[in-house]
């Protein structure tokens, strides 16, 4: 009698239909246009990865032993038989990574070796022991939530952290420790355990899905879509590498024989139907060895606000999309909605799988108005740590902005755009804080200005702190984000090289766009945004003579140019409407017979400066009486007059 396969997940499959030879066909099509779009890398390529792994091996290697012989000098047996072992994960080890890809990358050290002894000798021996010129943009963050070490080796970029395994003193020869064995995280702090999670989070992903190949496929296609789409940063607000997989993963498991485009086309079928906050799960909760935290929304209070749950399989589990926020959910569930609407037309054999993966439309349609949050310092290396402590906390003010009854949705943009200055002074040190491009350089540039067949350039993007913003219907929306100009100019002042080379000014803009509720009128932002400034100012690394923090309101017509892609159209203010019959003559006399009204408006104003002042103190019957004996042109003095007058203005 044979064996049925065993269920993976917490339910059983919904389907277990095998692949139809329309739907091999489809997924035969989806690999050449994921081929196309160059989401895979040369065979020469990987080999280099596998090279700088194995250096890293290396590395390691060394790393223990010198360790060994610096605490017990006489144990020749430990020295001898000293190693570490160094394992990945993330796209990685998931086999999702394409060019350009990161390795997400964990050392694990016997017990005697400490977090400590890992930063102070691993950075010095990555210079030591590699190639000559391998290594660049070396920096140890030891401080983090997750202690890192990053830098490129061969320009390929590299995210180093660190766990010992404290049950063991000697490792195993290499290949043979298996981390998804929940004994080796027996005496670990959190931070250590935080570091040896993403491998087994990862590990176990790939032990809970039918088909590793069908998974790896439907999971290109889903990161690609997610990334063209700008819903991909974990640190935005947005899930991340690894969410997808996870729910990429429950899909394989609820379908395990399909083919990989009949995933993708479930994926979204099943995701924008999911009943949140049911959380993604691929596989039941587990007890473990330790007296830790374990998600839990009926013991945790915090836990149940939780908006869209996905959970990881690795013990203790943990919710993986805990910074999702309202906002951020909206635009999550949009996109899987058109994804269905798109795969359900590709199916039909309408559309092609290159439309799946069309580009966003964040500045080109998507939103009318915009805050700029601008992070700026006076050196790389303070910029570097400034502009990643505030790019965490985006998402805490995009919380703050949807509280904001009349903001609808706020969208982070899911990632940064960095930009180098030089300015001469104050003034302009002022300008670029709060958000002018126009003294904007090059990275390397040695010129005081960035040229142009020898003249100079300069970029200005058009900030507007205080706007009235008019909307259709004549109803107008008040931004105002207002900032401290003189505590600015305090801390500018005398921070600047005033030589003719001038002073290098670094930049970190993160944007978010505005969707204003249904017949929201203002907008004063000024509290949050105080709020979020007053909060980075209190970092404990921060500091006034190094770090600046604006945030501007910009309207789509104003939006830099380096934020369009080649082909992208940048909006522009909509021209003025011509008549039914199209005659610009008409237009023409149209304006000019209006123009008298306007004449007669602005001269009763300033004319009668003093009967203006009396209509306002006068009873309502002498206004009317008043105000047509000077002036019919009343619907002109609707703009002119305070809301309460204007209600009552006859149209």
């Amino acid at each position: 009698m044979a064996t049925s396969d065993p269920t993976l997940g917490i339910t059983g499959p919904i389907s277990t239909v095998l692949p139809t030879p329309a739907e091999t066909q489809s997924t035969r099509l989806l690999l050449e246009e994921l081929r196309a779009q160059n989401t895979f890398e040369t065979v020469s390529e990987t080999k280099k990865r596998e090279r700088v792994l194995a250096d890293l091996q290396r590395i390691a290697d060394e790393f223990v032993k010198r360790v060994a012989r610096a605490k017990e000098p006489q144990n020749e047996v430990l020295i001898r038989d000293a190693r570490g072992e160094v394992f990945t994960y993330g796209s990685y080890c998931l086999g999702v990574y394409g060019p350009g890809s990161d390795i997400d990358t964990l050392v694990t050290a016997p017990r005697y070796v400490t977090r400590d002894d890992y930063f102070k000798y691993f950075p010095s021996l990555l210079e030591e022991m590699a190639p000559e010129g391998a290594i660049t943009d070396l920096t140890a963050v030891e401080d983090a939530f997750v202690p890192i070490i990053k830098f490129e080796y061969w320009g390929i970029s590299i995210d180093l952290i660190f766990s010992r395994i404290a049950t063991l003193k000697q490792f195993p020869p290499h290949g043979q420790l298996n981390l998804t064995n929940n004994e080796y995280l027996r005496g670990l702090d959190d931070r250590e355990l935080r570091s040896l999670n993403g491998t087994r989070v990862t590990k176990e992903i790939l032990n809970l899905v039918p088909e590793q190949g069908t998974f790896r496929l439907a999971l290109r296609a889903i990161k690609l879509w997610a990334q063209r789409r700008a819903i991909y940063a974990n640190i935005i607000g947005f899930p991340g590498g690894v969410v997808w997989a996870m729910m990429v993963a429950r899909v394989c498991q609820l379908y395990p024989k399909a083919a990989a485009a009949t995933i993708v086309n479930k994926f979204f079928q099943v995701m924008k139907i999911w009943q949140w906050p049911i959380p993604v799960q691929l596989k039941p909760m587990e007890d473990g060895p330790l007296n830790v935290r374990v998600w839990n929304p009926k013991i945790y209070k915090s836990d149940s606000y939780h908006l869209m749950p996905v959970i990881t399989p690795a013990y203790p589990q943990m919710c993986a999309t805990f910074n999702i926020t309202h906002s951020t959910m909206a635009i999550i569930q949009r996109e899987l909605e058109r994804g269905a609407e798109l795969t359900d037309k590709i199916r039909a054999g309408k559309l092609t799988w290159k439309d799946l993966f069309g580009k966003h439309t964040f500045f080109t349609a998507d939103h009318k108005y915009y805050l700029a949050v601008i992070a700026t310092s006076n050196t790389k290396e303070a910029h570097k740590i400034w502009s990643g402590y505030v790019e965490s906390k985006v998402r805490v003010l995009v919380g703050d902005l949807e509280r904001v009854g009349s903001v609808a949705i706020a969208r982070p943009f899911n990632k940064g755009y960095e930009r180098l200055h030089r300015v001469k002074s104050n003034e302009e040190m002022e300008a670029v804080q709060n958000g002018s491009l126009a003294y904007r350089i090059q990275d390397g540039e040695d010129d005081a200005k960035a040229t142009e067949n020898g003249v100079a350039v300069k970029t200005e993007v058009k900030i507007e702190p205080n706007l009235e913003v008019k909307e259709e219907k004549n109803e107008s929306a008040g931004v105002n984000t207002k900032s401290d100009a003189e505590d600015q100019k305090a801390k500018t002042e005398g921070t600047l090289d005033t030589s003719a080379a001038g002073t290098k000014v670094y930049t970190t803009t993160h944007y978010v766009g505005l969707e204003l509720a249904e017949g929201a009128k203002s907008l004063d932002l000024s509290f949050q945004v105080n709020n979020f400034k007053a909060m980075c100012s209190q970092w404990d690394k921060y500091e006034a003579s190094l770090n600046f923090l604006s945030i501007q309101h910009v309207k789509n017509t104003n939006l830099p140019d380096d934020v369009f892609e080649p082909g992208e159209v940048k909006p522009t203010r909509p021209a003025r409407r011509m008549p039914a019959n199209g005659n610009p003559a008409a237009a023409a006399g149209a304006r000019k017979r209006n123009a008298p009204s306007e004449v007669c408006r602005d001269k009763w104003w300033m004319v009668n400066t003093a009967t203006a002042a009396r209509i306002l103190r006068e009873p309502l019957s002498t206004f009317w009486e008043l105000a047509n004996s000077h002036c019919r042109a009343t619907l002109h003095l609707q703009n002119d007059l305070t809301p309460p007058y204007r209600r009552l203005l006859p149209l």
